[in-house]
């Protein structure tokens, strides 16, 4: 519920105020509109105010001499034109923008009782056509302008013309308001008024033609009284007020004082004949007596029109006709005199002689909604309440029980969802009604009106309607003649299922909703319900059980969910293989074939010949189209071709290739694979593949001979094994086929077999004349493998003679050095210390040649050099004994002298094999830095 705390009083809607001004004289009259203020003091004065500047009041003097005195004023909407209208028959204009009053000569005579403002043509230096009134009865056509700079004064009033006069039974009678409006389409509508009656006068002015006047619409009704509206009582005279919602509209309603009442209406300007609508009279209140204290001025509202008495005012509301409002005025301000209202502030206006009063209207509809509500108005009551929740609350609740009275349950049930009542008092109030249909209507409303976060209120409507939804479609299903509601009734359950807003709370209690699916035995809509909720798994399972494969397939192939295709292909595939198949290579890549291999392997287990072939075609998509390189899925292609497709299994293992390891399936189960089915031919390519070259030759001499020997040749590389595997070719060609010819093929086909190797294989009792030719070709070729050995030993024999004769030579070979020669490494005389000297010409000293090239050597050749310096160097010291024979010495010097030179030699052979600077070592020096890194900081140092 609501709660409506109220912290202050709340503000009346009429608050009335008076305005801080003492009259020096008496108010004669007051007249308001578009906030300027004119009223008439004493005799000779007038007053006026701007009410945006209020502290700038304009004093203006009428220049009467005689006894004239105001009777009454009338000021246009624009508050430009000032009418005031004397007793004595005259009348005088003045302008707001100008100081002096001026008198209308075409309008004397007549005492003017009413005027009818032009809101469409008039400006405010010209009113246009306009009508005027006077207590003869007479309506006149007028014009008033004024000239701005003209040098030469001229009358305003442009002219003054009689166009009709208003009669009541007993004559003429005073015209007491004229107003004119304009409808649609160039209608115009002149209301006017006497103390008794109420006339229309409807006619068109033709475009353009306006500011010709009214003339042409009172002259249609000069034959013929215009239709009018008559009461039979009267109090001497009679006014006329009206409604306009916003500024330069159309005025929406009207209030007519007279002495029955108020006629109280709308304007429908739609109407061809009478703007009048929706007529009606409010009688006066039981306290205003018309002959004591007749009510004196009417102004309307929107909601109310308020009539001004002597003492006081009453507000009436124009809905009910009830007084709501009264304001008693204390005697000392005197009697109340006129009660005017600004149309353009909605500012009300009252005066006495000597005090004004103003009412600012405020919040007028704060309580309409309670009236409309007990006129059963609830549309119009919940407009005027709709931003207050507490009365919107007691509206609806007042409109659902007033549906549910007259028995309109469904909209009662959508009234009552939008209250604040009791849910379980609604709900049980339609139960015991036995209105299922208005109770679902008011849980779909409940439901729609619930926040994201009450989740528990959320959960249990749906399930509930559910139910409700379920109940109510399987009575209707029972019924033929029920047919198109049933139809309605399970599209609407079939909304409610699907709706987004009830997505989360379905989802989060799915399980519930299948029991309750299940229950009822609505496979149908449990189905839907599962598509909703994407619990495909739930759709296809149950299109399975009733063998409906190909809707399952459908909903698989539409949501493309690996997972399920991989649950479900076992069952599919045994009924509509190809089908599945084509779904399967649809998926593409996204399917892994490794998952359907156990579906595939049931399958072909106990499938034809023709359905395998389906097995076969995805897994040649996987291989050749996917190219897959699981092992699982070419050792179950090899498999299936195995079983079934041997032409297909060796052009298979042959586009695989010889490479192991670019090969996907496993060799070994391959092998075993088809030396059981017998497919000889794919086991020696695998015996190839796995160079077991042996058993290769074996196995296809088996099948083949020349398949043999394109086995026997393919291990290049290995001739003493090319040889065994020709010999066991030639040996199964001699033994097991006997044919001599075949075998000398062999020969001719092998240039490692001879003619020897293959002779024991023959038998003893073949001829020589089958191995004639073959014979003499051996001994031919022996024959020149004898000549070239010769030809090869003369060459040895004149190369080794060239070699001796160099080596004399070298030995005979010298070279001369000057006594100024100097080493090539340290730049110091060449003489002073052992050297060497080089064919190239450069000279070193031993010393400085061994500490070059020893960096570049060998690790080896390193140790082995320090090793012969080593004993070099203990062969040069002298014995320690000096008691050996002396014979001994000399056998023992020979053997030291001996051994020292072949060590030098050696030392030499290490040292001197190349000159240093010219030979490879050179060469292999060439990447190496000029700078040891190592050293490389001290170097680098040494140079700054």
């Amino acid at each position: 519920g609501y709660v409506n705390a109220r912290l202050e009083k709340e503000t009346p809607i009429f608050n009335k105020q008076r305005i801080d001004f003492a009259p020096p004289e008496k108010i004669n009259s007051l007249v308001v509109s578009s906030n300027q203020l004119c009223m008439s003091l004493g005799k000779d004065t007038l007053l006026r105010i701007d009410l945006g500047k209020p502290d700038e009041p304009n004093q203006v003097e009428l220049g009467r001499k005689d006894e004239a005195r105001v009777y009454k004023m009338f000021l246009d909407h624009t508050g430009s034109h000032l009418l005031i209208a004397l007793n004595t028959g005259e009348c005088l204009y003045l302008n707001r923008s100008v100081q002096k009053v001026r008198a209308l000569s075409r309008w004397k005579g007549h005492l003017i009782e009413s005027v009818g403002w032009n809101k469409f043509l008039g400006s405010e230096t010209n009113t246009g056509p306009i009508l005027v009134g006077t207590a003869q009865g007479q309506i006149y056509e007028a014009e008033i302008s004024v000239s701005e700079g003209s040098l030469f004064s001229t009358n305003p009033d442009q002219y003054f013309r009689q166009v009709y006069t208003l009669e009541e039974e007993s004559g003429p009678a005073p015209v007491c308001c004229l107003e004119i409006e304009r409808g649609i389409e160039g209608k115009f509508f002149i209301i006017a008024t006497t103390r008794k009656r109420l006339f229309q006068f409807v006619g068109k002015v033709p475009e353009g033609t306006e500011q010709q006047g009214f003339s042409s619409i009172f002259a249609m009704h000069a034959d013929h009284l215009p239709s009018f509206r008559e009461f039979p009582a009267s109090f001497g005279f009679s006014e006329i007020a009206f409604y306009t919602p916003k500024l330069r509209s159309n005025p929406r309603s009207f209030a007519w004082m007279m002495g029955n009442g108020v006629l109280y209406g709308t304007l429908d300007y739609s109407r061809p004949d009478s703007i009048l609508s929706d007529e009606r009279v409010w009688v006066y209140p039981s306290d205003i007596d018309i002959t004591v204290n007749k009510p004196i001025s009417i102004v309307l509202t929107q909601f109310h029109f308020l009539l001004l008495l002597p003492d006081r005012v009453k507000a009436v509301c124009t809905l009910n006709g009830q007084v709501v409002f009264q304001d008693l005025f204390l005697e000392k301000f005197g009697l109340l005199t006129r009660m005017i209202k600004d149309p353009t502030v909605q500012q009300i206006w009252i005066h006495t002689e000597k005090v004004v009063f103003r009412y600012h209207v405020q919040r007028e509809s704060r309580d309409v909604w309670k009236m409309y509500m007990n006129m059963n108005k609830f549309d119009l009551a919940k407009e005027y309440c709709k931003d207050r929740p507490e009365c919107l609350d007691i509206v609806l609740a007042k409109e659902a029980e007033h549906c549910f009275q007259n028995k309109r349950y469904l909209d009662s049930a959508k009234c009552y969802a939008l209250t604040q009542n009791y849910f379980e008092e609604i709900a049980l109030k339609f139960i015991e009604a036995k209105q299922e249909e208005a109770l679902m209507e008011f849980l779909i409303k409940k439901l729609s009106n619930l926040k994201p976060s009450e989740k528990t209120q959320t959960t249990l409507l749906t399930t509930w309607l559910t139910e409700l939804y379920l109940n109510w479609l399987g009575i209707l299903e029972g019924d033929p003649s029920q047919r198109n509601l049933y139809l309605d009734t399970r599209e609407k359950f079939r909304t409610f299922l699907s709706s987004p807003k009830n997505k989360d709370c379905l989802f989060n209690n799915r399980a519930s909703i299948y029991e309750l699916l299940a229950s009822h035995g609505d496979t149908e809509h449990m189905v839907y319900f599962a598509v909703i909720m994407q619990d495909y798994e739930r759709v296809v399972a149950h299109h399975c059980q009733h063998d409906e494969y190909d809707e399952a397939l459908n909903v698989l192939s539409r949501h493309r969910d690996e997972k399920l295709f991989y649950k479900f292909s076992p069952v599919l595939i045994q009924h509509i293989p190809k089908k599945v198949v084509d779904a399967w290579i649809s998926m593409g890549s996204r399917l892994d074939a490794r998952n359907l291999i156990p579906a595939l392997v049931n399958y072909s287990q106990s499938a034809s010949t023709q359905q395998i072939n389906e097995a076969i075609r995805y897994m040649e998509f996987c291989v050749y189209q996917l190219e897959e390189t699981q092992q699982a899925i070419h050792n179950y292609l090899l498999s299936l071709y195995a079983l079934c497709r041997p032409d297909s299994l060796l052009s298979y293992l042959e586009q695989a290739g010889t490479n192991p390891n670019r090969i996907h399936y496993d060799l070994k189960y391959a092998l075993r694979l088809c030396a059981e089915h017998g497919h000889h031919h794919a086991c020696v390519h695998i015996y190839k593949v796995m160079e077991l070259y042996e058993e290769a030759v074996d196995l296809a001499l088996q099948v083949d001979v020349d398949l043999a020997k394109s086995c026997a040749d393919l291990p290049e590389d290995d001739e003493e094994l090319r040889k065994k595997l020709w010999l066991k070719i030639a040996r199964h060609v001699v033994q097991e086929e006997k044919d001599v010819k075949k075998a000398m093929a062999c020969l001719s086909s092998c240039a490692l077999l001879k003619i020897e190797d293959v002779l024991p294989f023959f038998p003893d009792f073949v001829t020589i004349d089958h191995f004639k030719e073959a014979i003499c070709n051996s001994l031919e070729d022996y024959n020149k493998h004898i000549e070239e050995l010769k030809r090869e030993m003369e060459e040895a024999t004149q190369s080794a003679k060239r070699i001796r004769e160099d080596i004399q030579e070298m030995r005979n070979k010298y070279g001369s050095v000057e006594p100024q020669e100097k080493c090539a490494a340290c730049d110091f005389p060449l003489l002073n210390r052992p050297f060497y000297l080089f064919l190239c010409g450069h000279m070193f000293h031993y010393d400085c040649l061994l500490q070059a090239v020893f960096p570049n050597l060998p690790a080896y050749k390193q140790a082995k050099l320090e090793d012969l310096q080593k004993k070099l160097a203990a062969t040069s010291q002298p014995s320690k004994s000096h008691h050996r024979p002396k014979d001994a010495d000399t056998i023992s010097l020979g053997k030291g002298q001996q051994s020292r030179e072949q060590i030098k030699a050696d030392i030499d052979d290490i040292v001197a094999a190349e000159c240093v600077y010219c030979g490879e070592l050179m060469i292999r020096s060439i990447d190496k830095p000029f700078i040891d890194p190592q050293k490389y900081e001290e170097e680098m140092q040494s140079w700054l």
